[in-house]
């Protein structure tokens, strides 16, 4: 999870994902700097429970905070998290089923939109049908339907998405797309396993972009995507030699 500012939600957040957790898993928090009681809260909450880690992050943004905390983590299975939406009860076991099948690389679920203090009113039932979610590296480059907040991969993509370039819009497409062209398959889980809470601070648009801005997006991630892959390929095979 990254932070900033995030105390009006987060208590709600943090009650919806630690009852999840089991012995072995553990609760990364890298907070950017926030100014309002966001650090106190993630402290009350790490002094009664031994699974939270909280981080102090390098305050460079939300793509930089992202590679902060994931090149700290330890576990198989990463989870993103936001810092305002709720996980429904179901959300890790479910994606944890989806990983047996050794060809998945990245579980990404379906989410109900909602708005208000406890996430009472629903805007939307699937935010899959609002993005037209599905796999594939040219159709997520054209329009990305990779939902950060919906996301969990296994930790073999970690060498592969970071460093996350700080000229992408955002981190979740990076992740995806490279998981897809790399790794192995992305299952998208027609269930809504997640509340995804709108409100006046998201980081993230409902909303599509003017289409000068769309067009540099694409050009930006496309060039940064390719020059990951030849670094990639060169890496490899410099090894076998």
């Amino acid at each position: 999870m990254v932070t900033y500012n995030g105390a009006s939600y987060l208590r709600q957040q943090l009650d919806s994902i630690l009852p999840q957790l089991g012995e072995q898993d553990e609760l990364v928090i890298s907070d950017d700097g926030s100014k309002d009681g966001t650090c106190s809260i993630l402290q009350e909450y790490q002094d009664r429970e031994a699974k939270i880690r909280i981080l102090q992050g390098p305050r460079q943004g939300v793509k930089k905070n992202v590679q902060h905390v994931l090149q700290n983590v330890r576990g198989r299975y990463i989870f993103l998290s936001d810092q305002d939406d709720i996980w429904l009860p179901e959300k890790l076991k479910r994606v944890l089923q989806e990983f047996q099948n050794q060809q998945v690389s990245i579980v990404i679920h379906d989410a109900q939109v909602c708005s208000g203090e406890d996430c009472s009113t629903t805007l939307m039932g699937s935010f899959f049908a609002f993005r037209g979610a599905g796999a594939g590296v040219l159709k997520n480059m054209i329009k990305n339907t990779y939902i950060g907040c919906c996301m969990a991969f296994r930790r073999e993509l970690l060498e592969i998405v970071c460093p996350i370039p700080n000229q992408i819009e955002m981190h979740d497409q990076w992740i995806g797309i490279l998981g897809d062209y790399f790794v192995g398959k992305s299952c998208f889980l027609k269930e809504p396993l997640l509340l995804y809470r709108r409100h006046e601070e998201n980081q993230s648009a409902m909303t599509h972009y003017g289409i000068g801005k769309m067009l540099r997006n694409r050009l930006v991630f496309f060039f940064f995507f390719w020059k990951r892959v030849f670094c990639i390929y060169r890496k490899r095979v410099c090894t076998l030699f």
